[in-house]
């Protein structure tokens, strides 16, 4: 449990860091990203699971 609080914190800090340093960029990214299409989103989270699951097994 110790471990997925660690991870959760730690994407938590990356997930920020953007928004804190250029909240312009930020929010111009998500109007882009409400643009795509349901099945442009769905790739990019299938592509963000797969990558952290390799990741995780890589690493691991």
């Amino acid at each position: 449990m110790s471990t997925f609080l660690l991870a959760l914190g730690l994407l938590l800090v990356i997930e920020g860091m953007l928004p804190f340093a250029s909240p312009r960029i930020w929010r111009e990214t998500f109007r882009r990203a409400i643009e795509l299409a349901d099945g442009q989103l769905r790739f990019i989270g299938l592509s963000s699971v797969i990558l952290g699951l390799v990741l995780i097994i890589l690493f691991r």
